[in-house]
Formats: structure tokens, sequence, C-alpha cells
């Protein structure tokens, strides 16, 4: 069974987080320069089996477009035509970032010294389980 990855993007680097083949686990994956982020997809997209892959969606509180929602939409839009085979889906990532700092400092990471990549990673990983529990 394929599974499904989230890529939580930022201008200088992409948290990516992937779902188990029953699609009920998201874990965290690892952290690309957003540079990068194409030629990692088009090595790793058939080395996973990934048929689905969900982008968190950045909008403020009251619905409108923050600093990256643009790029996000545009990233759609290049992630459909260069793998016209996989489900691109846009999803709500309001506050992933403040809950993955959160939880890091939950299991014992003290938050100023926390590793900016392992933060997009667990955004990553929170935003795909939410969409996992909804489908």
């Amino acid at each position: 069974m394929a599974v499904v990855l989230c890529i939580d993007f930022g201008l200088k680097r992409s948290g990516l987080a992937i779902s188990d083949p029953n699609r009920i686990i998201a874990s965290p994956l690892e952290t690309v320069a957003s540079d990068t982020l194409e030629a990692w997809l088009e090595v790793e997209i058939p080395k996973r089996q990934i048929s689905e892959i969900i982008l968190g969606y950045p909008t403020r509180l009251d619905g409108s477009d923050t600093h990256i929602t643009e790029n996000i939409r545009l990233l759609k839009q290049v992630l459909e035509t260069k793998f016209p085979q996989l489900q691109i889906q846009l999803f709500d990532e309001r506050f992933s970032s403040k809950m993955a700092s959160s939880a890091i400092a939950q299991m014992g990471h003290k938050k100023k010294k926390q590793d900016k990549g392992l933060i997009d990673q667990v955004a990553a990983a929170l935003i795909l389980q939410e969409y996992l529990s909804q489908s």
C-alpha cells in the first residue's frame, strides 16, 4: 500500500513526515533544504511508494494569506505538473510549528536550543496526523 508524505514548506528548509502503509500513523522523516526539495522528491517518491502529498497550508486566524501562502499554492501547481500520478492536497497548518516546539519541549529539549529542522519535521508529522485522522 502506498504512503502519504507531508511537506511543511519553508523558504529555507522543509520538514517532511510520512505515513505508515496503513495510513494510520505519521512519523517525522527529515528536513531538506527547500531549494533541493524537488530533486529529493524525484528520488524518494518511487523509492518510498508515495501516492499522495499533503502540503501544510498556512493562513492567519481570519483565513487570510500569510507571507508564504502564495508560495505554497505555486508549489502545489509545480508538483501537480511534475508528478501528475500523485494526489496533491493543501491542509491547514495553523499553529503546527508552535505545537511542535511545545511537544519537543515536553520531551525535555529546552526551547532556546531546539533544532529548527526537528521542529519542521515534527510540525509536518502533526499536520499529517491530523490529515490522517480526518480521512
